[in-house]
């Protein structure tokens, strides 16, 4: 692809995308939403009322990272409507526009919540019957529905990516929560947690991102990635201790105890992600696309970790 048009270019996976972009000679344009960054188109708010034909004149591949994203503590009267409003209209004005446009793909950044929220016996695959749950993983379903709608419509083909959780470099959230207790030594009750959690380091979805935007068999294909080794929960903070270079206390309280325990103080969705399993199978993505992670898990932890010391240390 000769030029590249990249929403969310300010964000935590947009910012990497670029930047690898860049360095192999495509030409990105990069737009923003919510503050004028040199070198990038300020587009505004993004909604059913977006313009976008002034940016996407000459562009090959749309990537679309832009999206309301999961709202721990919402305050919304009306949370459907407003993921709705960016993550479902937004993206069919976008669509619509690039096809008008004559862009050839389309690159959309989903999330791994459409199929569901945690997983029992096997894995996820792509062709699991989506079971989004709460009004972000359904509006980004409903999103990847329109998109299908539009390439049908209008021949331009789109690209589904479903990720689980990214970390790397200035990761943050209960990533970088993590970070901070592992850091500070708290003794944790969470040596006895024998789930499994797929993740996806930055620059592995990054490479996928990449590799998705050009590739042939990519077109109208749906994607689940992962670094292709699941953790448990107690195995995570092992090996993140190790990356941070510190000594941390891991009490084996049993897991139904944490459940109750977290029940007990409001805190049921923590205790999914660090007690219940997520597992991806990405055996599809490999297959289709000769694609593998790039990165290691435990180089991706390292990395994470370096920077995490280094902002720390400013």
């Amino acid at each position: 692809m000769n030029k590249v048009l990249v929403t969310g270019a300010s964000g935590f996976v947009g910012r990497t995308l670029c930047e690898m972009l860049v360095s192999k000679g495509v030409l990105v344009t990069a737009a923003v939403r919510n503050t004028d960054i040199e070198g990038c188109v300020f587009i505004g708010e993004i909604n059913a009322q977006t313009e976008w034909a002034d940016v996407l004149v000459g562009v090959d591949c749309v990537v679309h990272l832009a999206a309301r994203v999961h709202v721990m503590n919402e305050t919304s009267s009306n949370p459907l409507e407003d993921y709705r409003c960016v993550n479902v209209k937004g993206t069919q004005k976008l669509a619509r526009d690039a096809a008008k446009a004559g862009v050839k793909r389309l690159v959309y950044l989903s999330t791994i919540k459409v199929n569901g929220e945690n997983t029992f016996e096997n894995p996820f695959t792509e062709k699991d019957i989506p079971h989004p749950v709460g009004p972000y993983a359904l509006s980004k379903m409903e999103a990847e529905n329109s998109l299908r709608q539009i390439s049908d419509d209008t021949g331009m083909s789109v690209v589904i990516i479903r990720p689980v959780l990214v970390y790397g470099p200035g990761v943050k959230a209960n990533f970088q929560t993590m970070m901070r207790w592992l850091v500070r030594g708290v003794p944790l009750p969470l040596g006895a947690i024998h789930n499994k959690r797929s993740l996806v380091a930055l620059d592995n979805l990054v490479d996928l991102i990449a590799t998705c935007i050009d590739h042939p068999a990519a077109a109208n294909q749906t994607f689940l990635v992962s670094d292709d080794e699941d953790l448990s929960s107690t195995e995570l903070l092992r090996r993140m201790a190790g990356s941070l270079d510190k000594r941390v206390c891991f009490l084996p309280v049993p897991a139904v105890l944490l459940q109750a325990g977290a029940v007990l103080l409001g805190r049921r969705d923590v205790a999914q992600r660090l007690l219940e399993s997520l597992q991806v199978d990405i055996s599809q993505t490999k297959a289709i696309l000769g694609w593998t992670p790039p990165v290691s898990v435990d180089d991706a932890l390292k990395k994470t970790a370096e920077d995490f010391l280094s902002r720390a240390s400013e």
